[in-house]
Order: C-alpha cells, then sequence, then structure tokens
C-alpha cells in the first residue's frame, strides 16, 4: 500500500550558497594541520622522551607509544557516534580540541618541573630510577587526555569538512572528492612542521618547551575552527546509529520465522524528504536481515496506523545501512595490518636513526624528524595526484575520484609491502656498517647517513596517502546519510587496531624468536628480520584485502521524492 500527502517539505530548499563550500573548508584545513603538527610532533618524539626523561626501557616505550597511538584512533568511534547523534560535527570539534589541550598543558608542566619527573639516567647499562606513582599519574593523564581529545577532533573534522559540499550536486561532488585529498595535503603540512620546527625547539630548547609550542598550536586550532563557525553548513542530526542498526538486529530476530519477499516493494519503506536525506535500495547480501523490513499485515492489521514499534520493524534504508557497516568490518580488518607497519616506522625506526649520522648537506637534523622525508614526497605528490592523475583519469572511467576508493587502498598495501622489504635491507646494512668499525656497543653515530632510512619512509609515505585517503573517502562516501561519523571513524579505528596489534607482535616475536628485539642495543638485535617478517605478511594481508574488496558491493541510492511522503508495505497482495 502507499500514503502519500504533501507537507511541509515543500518549504524546504537547496543550501544556502553564502555558506559551506571551498571557503569554509579552509577553516579545517587550517585547524588540521594545526592539531596534526602537534599531535605527531609528540608522537614520533614519545619514545625519545619516555626513554631519556622517564627512564622508561626501549620495548615498553615503544608499547606505551603503540598503545597510547592505538588508543588516539579507536577512541575516534566514540567521536564519530557522539558526531552523528549528540553533538553537531563544529561542537565535536571545539570540546574534543579543548580535551586535548589540556593534555598537552600537563605535559608541558611535567616537562618543566624537574620533581615531577625521575631522575635522569646516563648510564644504560645501569638499573635507572623509576617514575613513581604521582609521577607517571601525570604521564599518562596527559597522554591519554590527548589521546581522548585527537580521537574526537579526527572523527569530527573531516566530517564538518566534507558537510561543506554536497554530494548531489555534479559540481559539489566533484570539490567532495578533492576535499579529502587537500585535507591530507594540510595534515601532512602541519605534520612536516611538527617533526622539524617543533621536534628542533623540543630537543634544542627543552621538552617543555616542545609541549607548550604543541599547547598554543592546539588553542589556536580552536580559536580558528571558531572564527570560521558562521560560514559552515550546520549538520541535522539522525539520531544514534547504534540504536538503529540495534533495531533491525531485534527486528530481523523476532520475524525470523516470516519468509524473505522476493519484490523491494513488498517491504517496508518510508519516503520523506524531512526525516532523510537518502533513500538506499534493497540488496541480496545478508539477506536474512531483510526480514526485519516484512511488514506482517496477519499480525499487525491492514491499516498503517497499526505499524508497529521500530523494535518490531524497520525500514529498507535502516536494513541496508545494517548491511553497509557488515560489508564494511571485512575492508576494515583486512587494512589493519598496514598501521602494524606503519607503528614501526614511527618508533623502531625512529630508534635506528638514532644510532647514524643525521648531518645532511651540513645540517644536523634530529632523529625525530626524519618523517620529514615521507611527508616531504607527500606535500610533492598529493598536488601532483589531485591536479594531474585524478583529471586524466576522470576522463577514462567517468569516476569523479579517478580509481574508486577500494582500487586507491589497494595501491597503498602493495607499497607499504615493498617498504617494509626495504626497512630490513636498510637494516642489514646498518648493523653491518657497526660490527665492520666495531662498533657494537659504542654510544657513538655510526658512519652511515641517516639518509639511507628514507627509502623506507618514502615509499610508505606514498603507501600512508593512497590507504589514508582512499579509507576516509571510502568510509564516508559509502556510509549512510544517518552514519557518516561511525563510518568514517572506521578508518581511524583501523588505524588503533594496527597499533594494538603492533604491541601484541612485539611481544610474541621477541618470545616466538628468543629475543629478536628483547635489547636496548640495536646493533645486537635482529630488527632486519623483523622487518622481512612484516614484510611476508604485508603480501599475504594484501592477497586477503583482494579477495574482501572483490566481495564488496557498492551501495545503491535511490533518489528521493519531492513533493510527497509516501510509505510502503507489505501488503495482502
Amino acid at each position: 500500500m502507499e500514503i502519500s500527502r504533501d507537507g511541509d517539505n515543500k518549504q524546504l530548499s537547496r543550501q544556502d550558497k553564502r555558506v559551506g563550500g571551498t571557503k569554509a573548508a579552509l577553516f579545517v584545513y587550517g585547524m588540521e594541520g594545526l592539531e596534526n603538527m602537534a599531535f605527531i610532533a609528540s608522537a614520533v618524539s614519545l619514545v625519545t622522551y619516555l626513554m631519556g626523561y622517564m627512564n622508561i626501557g626501549l620495548t615498553k616505550s615503544v608499547n606505551t607509544v603503540t598503545n597510547f597511538m592505538g588508543t588516539s584512533f579507536i577512541l575516534a568511534l566514540l567521536g564519530g557516534v557522539i558526531a552523528d547523534t549528540f553533538l553537531t560535527r563544529f561542537t565535536t570539534c571545539v570540546l574534543f580540541g579543548f580535551l586535548e589541550f589540556l593534555g598537552y598543558a600537563l605535559l608541558t608542566v611535567q616537562a618543566h618541573f624537574d620533581q615531577l619527573r625521575p631522575t635522569p639516567c646516563t648510564d644504560i647499562s645501569k638499573q635507572c630510577e623509576a617514575a613513581n606513582t604521582g609521577q607517571a599519574a601525570i604521564l599518562y593523564t596527559g597522554l591519554y587526555l590527548i589521546a581522548l581529545g585527537t580521537s574526537g577532533v579526527k572523527a569530527a573534522l573531516p566530517l564538518l569538512g566534507a558537510d561543506q559540499f554536497d554530494s548531489k550536486d555534479p559540481k559539489e561532488a566533484v570539490q567532495l572528492s578533492s576535499f579529502f585529498n587537500w585535507f591530507m595535503f594540510s595534515l601532512t603540512g602541519g605534520s612536516i612542521v611538527g617533526v622539524t620546527f617543533v621536534v628542533w625547539i623540543s630537543s634544542k630548547k627543552g621538552w617543555d618547551w616542545g609541549f607548550g609550542v604543541c599547547t598554543i598550536a592546539v588553542l589556536f586550532a580552536i580559536v580558528l575552527v571558531c572564527i570560521g563557525k558562521p560560514f559552515y553548513r550546520d549538520n541535522a542530526l539522525k539520531g544514534s546509529p547504534i540504536i538503529r542498526i540495534l533495531r533491525v538486529l531485534a527486528a530481523s530476530i523476532r520475524n525470523r520465522y516470516l519468509p524473505i519477499p522476493r519484490k523491494e516493494d513488498e517491504l517496508y519503506e518510508v519516503y520523506d524528504k524531512g526525516t532523510q536525506n537518502e533513500n538506499l535500495q534493497r540488496t541480496n547480501q545478508f539477506r536474512f536481515l531483510d526480514r526485519a523490513a516484512v511488514h506482517d499485515m496477519t499480525t499487525w492489521g491492514a491499516s498503517a496506523a497499526m505499524t508497529p514499534g521500530p523494535w518490531r520493524l524497520s525500514t529498507v534504508t535502516q536494513v541496508e545501512e545494517t548491511k553497509i557497516l557488515l560489508r564494511m568490518l571485512p575492508i576494515v580488518l583486512s587494512t589493519v595490518f598496514i598501521n602494524t607497519c606503519l607503528a614501526q616506522l614511527q618508533t623502531f625506526s625512529i630508534q635506528q636513526s638514532m644510532t647514524l649520522d643525521t648531518r645532511i648537506f651540513g645540517f644536523e637534523i634530529p632523529a625525530s624528524s626524519l618523517p620529514v622525508i615521507p611527508l616531504g614526497f607527500n606535500l610533492i605528490f598529493i598536488p601532483i595526484y589531485e591536479r594531474i592523475f585524478v583529471p586524466l583519469a576522470r576522463r577514462i572511467t567517468g569516476i569523479p575520484t579517478g580509481i574508486r576508493h577500494l582500487q586507491r587502498i589497494g595501491v597503498g598495501l602493495v607499497l607499504s609491502t615493498i617498504s617494509m622489504a626495504i626497512s630490513g635491507v636498510m637494516e642489514s646494512k646498518r648493523k653491518s656498517v657497526a660490527v665492520k668499525h666495531n662498533m657494537v656497543d659504542s654510544n657513538e653515530p655510526l658512519p652511515m647517513s641517516v639518509f639511507w632510512l628514507g627509502f623506507q619512509f618514502a615509499v610508505f609515505g606514498l603507501s600512508d596517502m593512497f590507504t589514508l585517503v582512499g579509507l576516509l573517502e571510502f568510509y564516508h562516501a559509502e556510509g549512510s546519510a544517518g552514519m557518516k561519523g561511525t563510518s568514517t571513524a572506521l578508518s581511524w579505528f583501523s588505524l588503533a587496531f594496527g597499533y594494538f596489534i603492533s604491541s601484541v607482535v612485539v611481544e610474541v616475536v621477541n618470545k616466538a624468536s628468543g629475543g629478536w628485539l628483547a635489547s636496548n642495543n640495536l646493533n645486537r638485535d635482529q630488527l632486519n628480520y623483523f622487518y622481512w617478517l612484516l614484510s611476508g605478511l604485508s603480501a599475504v594481508n594484501f592477497v586477503i584485502y583482494l579477495v574482501c574488496a572483490s566481495w564488496y558491493k557498492y551501495k545503491n541510492v535511490e533518489e528521493m521524492k519531492q513533493e510527497e511522503i509516501s510509505i510502503h508495505g507489505s501488503a495482502a497482495n
């Protein structure tokens, strides 16, 4: 049956063209650059801070950093749900940004006052004084305030920017695709400043200065995004996607004995331009969930007024929303391992660089600034990708993004495998130099330029550009209108899981290998074997990803009716 009526939806008009667009996105780019500058500067040098100033051993420091990074990204799911359900994107960015500001301020205070840190340890061969309970409490409170704060910003900020473009407008749809590339560009630019300028301040002026700069940067980021408030298009809250998914699952279980209709028009659906922006067409995957949209007239009667509650009956769109999330899960899980590899470049590779000659063209580069090499490549490559590759590919494929999101992600996974293999080769070379010059137990820099590590960083930098932007675009494009925040946060969830797995992998490899990574002396460890193991596992992971990507079905959106509200239910036919 179908019920139609004219309503207030006639009064709905297009978004005011005076707001939104590239002008509004500029404030998002600015906040992302400043916030990520602080976050990356802290992340790349945190192992050095924990070892040198908090007297924490190498393996525990590495695991502390990976757990901190993992928590930062896994909590993005919380931020995504909040941005979908309770707060606007803008409010979420400001609130969580303030929490991040408090975390940096706390670390600044601890780094400034000696009594808040253990006595510095100058002889690594002796047992160092550990941080007491109070000192450790300050450290971990500051770190996890930062983790909570950055998680909300990372979940809501790309959504705030993407909301400024209408995917149904052909011109703005192209701009939306470009937004994610330029978002990555601003993220990269902020990272470069973080791993050079901020890290230099930390190493030359002191950690209190370094954390202080991060504190000020996050404060400026909050102010900047607030200045742009008059230019933003507001997102309408559409209720909790988690509740809708639970309702679909509950309704499908309640209706498990009902037959699944063959035709889509026999399922319950609501066309209401005032309450939802899109209607999703029925797909054949996970068909058991279709029972949630079966309107059993023998039980509820033929009148639309007797439609059962939402825990007993869901719309086709709500069912498909749940299916989308289930289809995404294999993609999420098959992109986790690339982030396990990324964790090694932010931990062990930094420690590698500390054993090498860090002078390049007469300038001494802090070890923690080494990631500037892949970031520099990205800063050059992103505009080339956006201005040259995408337009050419778009002419061939007709796709606004040039290539499919899943294809872009796949390229990144291949490059990650290559990067880990190169890392193993470079570590073997580094160790051979240490043996050749009888410097295995020396604290002096080896006669080998840190630039050699640039190869592994450069290849992985390109990998990250393909994968991270591809994931952000994929989850945003494929997520339904009511769960953009939750679905986009899955890209950060994948990153988080990779960091947590990294901690497990390090521990398992240590035990299984008899101590490849057990020493505080990299010259005696077998880090090269560890890198080659990661390269092999990455190749296996890529094969699994190909299977998952081939199985995935892109969502199909039905255009909304403009002048009516229609309710379809399974009739007595």
